[in-house]
């Protein structure tokens, strides 16, 4: 279990990190899964690197894999899209 403190703490987030949460939450508000293959295409970022984010956003609770795709995790950030 991550720790909440650290949930709100998104500077502990890597940019690359962030902009991968975000292309997730945008997905996610549209009530749509987020993919390596869709949040690569979203953001500019490899394939790799964006498994890279996902696997660290996972870790610690940001987000919650579905399958193969990920979902947002426990968040208290006020998303407006």
């Amino acid at each position: 279990m991550p720790d909440r403190k650290s949930l709100e703490d998104a500077q502990e987030m890597t940019a690359a990190e962030m902009t991968v949460y975000e292309a997730v939450a945008a997905l996610n508000v549209e009530q749509r899964h987020a993919t390596v293959a869709e949040v690569a295409r979203m953001t500019g970022l490899g394939d790799d690197e964006v498994r890279r984010c996902l696997d660290r956003l996972t870790a610690g609770g940001r987000l919650v894999p579905k399958g193969d795709a990920y979902l947002l995790g426990d968040h208290d950030w006020g998303l407006d899209y």
